[in-house]
């Protein structure tokens, strides 16, 4: 450590003393008062471990104050950063799927029976819909072998409310504000001897009394539903194909069938198209999309007996047929058939 000298007048000695000491200054005397500036000194040790200390506090300082002039600010240090905030979940919305089994996706396994299975029309619409809406989900209420009758009383599929229609209406109730879609196929099991393989005699009992009875149940149905529902909820109804068209196979007493079937099921469908049109319910044209109504022949079969056979599995050879249900290409043209008529993406 450095040494310096410090002068006092004579008569007081002098001695060297260590820069690391505290210097207390007095005034010097001999007898008369001497110039201001002429001190004698009392020495007081400072330890070395605080001179230490304060040195290295103060390069630190000075490195600090020459990086703040030079460069940008340092960062925080990771102990005192912000958490990251979590993502938050998107809100929850619904897709509500009613009906009977073609709601439910059912078509025959290897043993021919009819079964439930995720290739059905609603699953393919939710496909379609969630990748632009991640909170959407869907919740199916469809019931096999369901008619306009069960759905309103019940008596085939087991609901809270005792129906599909009550559990229906208590679902939008439940979640009014938060429902996206609403689809709806009933009424093909009313007139059930119309579509499958009827007779002519079967077919003229479907016309007076089954389909206007389908009707009139179907306009209860909706009207509860838009109730339930709210003005702001996109409601769409379906009309069907005809799966009694491939009886066309069976000679002429078969294409006679086919032929006074599709009369049948156009008339139908048109009255099924008035309830949900007076209800503001849009529809899924799917008796349309089939071209039920088209008997032009191609390589000699008609184009609408060819697309119910490619579509259905009401052509398939035993066990899996026949089958009135769609397969999984009919379900795709079902649910781009909803698609167009919702109108969501």
């Amino acid at each position: 450590m450095d040494r310096a000298t410090v002068h006092c007048p004579s008569g007081h000695p002098k001695r060297a003393v260590r820069l690391d000491e505290l210097i207390a200054v007095t005034v010097c005397r001999a007898g008369r008062p001497r110039p201001f500036g002429e001190v004698t000194v009392r020495p007081i040790r400072i330890p070395r471990l605080l001179v230490a200390a304060v040195t290295v506090v103060v390069m630190i300082v000075t490195a600090m104050v020459l990086t703040a002039c030079s460069g940008p600010a340092p960062s925080l240090p990771s102990a005192i950063k912000a958490p990251a905030k979590t993502p938050k979940a998107p809100p929850a919305t619904y897709y509500l799927a009613l009906g009977d089994s073609l709601a439910r996706g059912v078509q025959p396994d290897a043993a021919g029976v009819s079964v439930e299975t995720p290739d059905g029309y609603p699953d393919q619409v939710y496909a379609a819909l969630r990748p632009s809406r991640p909170g959407l989900k869907l919740v199916k209420l469809g019931c096999p072998g369901e008619t306009t009758v069960s759905m309103i009383n019940g008596g085939i599929c087991r609901y809270p409310g005792g129906s599909q229609l009550a559990a229906a209406v208590g679902f939008l109730q439940s979640h009014r504000g938060r429902v996206l879609l609403v689809t709806l196929d009933i009424g093909a099991n009313d007139p059930e001897a119309c579509g499958g393989e009827p007779g002519l005699s079967q077919l003229a009992k479907c016309a007076v009394k089954d389909i206007p009875a389908a009707a009139g149940h179907l306009g209860t149905i909706v009207a509860r539903l838009k109730a339930a529902a709210g003005p702001s909820v996109r409601i769409v109804g379906m009309n069907y194909y005809l799966p009694a068209l491939a009886e066309w196979h069976n000679g002429l007493p078969g294409q006679l069938v086919a032929w006074t079937a599709e009369k049948l099921a156009a008339t139908y469908n048109n009255m099924l198209g008035r309830v949900y049109a007076s209800s503001g319910i849009r529809v899924a044209n799917v008796f349309g999309a089939f071209d039920t109504a088209d008997f032009t022949r191609q390589d000699g079969v008609p184009r609408n007996v060819a697309r119910v056979c490619e579509w259905t599995w009401q052509c398939a050879a035993p066990p899996r047929g026949p089958n009135q249900h769609a397969n999984q290409a009919g379900y795709q043209v079902i649910a781009q058939t909803f698609l167009k008529a919702a109108d969501l993406r």
